[in-house]
């Protein structure tokens, strides 16, 4: 447009000179007849022609540019559409290659994802099988344990007080002093096999270098927890017997004053037969600092409680515990209670231990998921990048003339799909009909 308005002033100027020139000749020539009036009449038809040549170009200025703005929409409007129906198309073309992609990735990472998760899911499952199993099995045998031993403590209270029933019986029997010491051991040291086992206890057992042997002796853990140095519980049986007849004889006649002396006499037994039990027993730290005096029968035993102060005499002054069978009984059984409970600990110490190492691999198995999903995001990295890198490819080959597939295998030097496969097939039906003879013509064909 500034092109076409340019020439046309142009123009009107070279125009105007023209005229102008051709108005200067005029005047030379016609000076002498009316300058003025010719000038005048020159100027104005010049004046006209101009006005009429401007007007006559600014109309085809004003047409032409008509033309070219019309020209211009038309030609922008054309190309807007095309380039509108081309994005449309790309956009359509590249939405769809990246849902095609998304769903595939997706669709991958699900596949990654539930493999896992059952993996996961399995392991689990095994050690949990595993820990369950093993704890269900240590504690069923340590209250299977509990539950044995139970039973054999109130089998043993049965019979203790069946025994207990059947001592007046015995007591006839008894008639000197060695059958009653004798008695009395057996009844200790049956129910000592009773309750305990034979590692727990042990008889005639020397307590100090140079002294007298015990009848029985609790061994109970020492401070090591060793073994090589038990702490002994001394128990000694003891059964005055015509002290104890005698008192039954005055209860017998009521006789208030024999009932007294006999009563008196046997605290005097018991207090000696204390004493001798500390004396000879009772030597911390290899035993306990306190020992027991076995009373085979239960009557005794009620007479000893029933008298007022000997029984805290016998502990406070001697360090002895005086019991009967049911009381030897309880004592022996809450000792062996406390054994299970002892080891019932170490076992539990030992589920502990393996509990921690359970923890400690459950830590490891953390740190393997860790680099398993480290190994996975860099794999999808890997094909994103591997993706963006052939969809590269793929537009630069895209002006690339496409061969035939025939020739394209005889360049790149391919077989067809399918050939591989029918010769394989072709040699294994030979093989197959093959007769056979020998291992050493397999291994020939099998090596071809």
């Amino acid at each position: 447009m500034s092109d076409l308005i340019l020439a046309g002033l142009f123009s009107l100027a070279l125009a105007t000179l023209l005229v102008a020139v051709t108005i200067l000749r005029r005047l030379s020539r016609t000076l002498d007849a009316g300058l003025d009036q010719v000038l005048r009449a020159e100027l104005r038809g010049a004046r006209e022609e101009t006005a009429q040549q401007a007007r006559n170009l600014r109309e085809e200025v004003a047409a032409a540019q008509t033309q070219a703005n019309a020209l211009l929409v038309t030609t922008v409007s054309t190309l807007g559409a095309d380039q509108k129906e081309l994005l449309g198309g790309l956009t359509a073309s590249i939405r769809l290659e990246q849902a095609k992609e998304r769903d595939m990735l997706e669709q991958k990472f699900r596949q990654i994802q539930e493999g896992n998760e059952k993996k996961l899911d399995e392991m689990r499952q095994t050690v949990d099988e595993k820990l369950h199993n093993t704890l269900e099995k240590r504690l069923g045998e340590s209250f299977k344990l509990v539950s044995d031993r139970l039973e054999a403590v109130q089998r043993g209270l049965g019979e203790m007080q069946s025994l207990a029933n059947g001592v007046g019986d015995l007591k006839r029997v008894l008639t000197n002093v060695k059958e009653r010491g004798t008695w009395g051991e057996y009844q200790l040291g049956a129910i000592l096999d009773d309750i305990l086992t034979p590692d727990q206890f042990a008889k005639n057992v020397r307590l100090r270098e140079g002294g007298e042997q015990v009848e029985f002796a609790v061994k109970l853990p020492g401070k090591g927890q060793s073994g090589d140095a038990p702490v002994w519980m001394p128990i000694d049986a003891k059964f005055p017997k015509e002290d104890y007849e005698r008192l039954l004889d005055a209860a017998d006649r009521s006789d208030g004053e024999q009932v007294k002396a006999a009563s008196k006499a046997l605290g005097v037994a018991i207090l000696k037969s204390a004493k001798d039990i500390h004396d000879k027993y009772v030597a911390p730290p290899a035993t306990t600092d306190f020992g027991i005096m076995f009373l085979p029968t239960e009557g005794l035993y009620a007479e000893v409680l029933r008298q007022p102060g000997l029984h805290d005499e016998l502990q406070r002054k001697y360090r002895v515990l005086v019991a009967g069978p049911t009381t030897l009984s309880a004592i022996l059984s809450s000792l062996r209670v406390g054994f299970q409970t002892l080891a019932i600990e170490q076992r539990a110490h030992e589920v502990w231990l393996v509990l921690g190492a359970v923890k400690t691999e459950f830590g490891k198995f953390g740190a393997v998921l860790d680099k398993v999903k480290k190994q996975l995001n860099t794999a999808s990295n890997t094909l994103e990048e591997t993706s963006a890198r052939s969809r590269a490819m793929e537009r630069r080959l895209r002006v690339v003339e496409q061969l035939p597939a025939g020739q394209s295998q005889t360049i790149l030097s391919l077989s067809e799909p399918g050939a591989e496969t029918d010769a394989a097939g072709a040699g294994d039906e030979e093989n197959n009909h093959e007769p056979d003879t020998g291992p050493l013509q397999h291994s020939g064909g099998d090596q071809t």
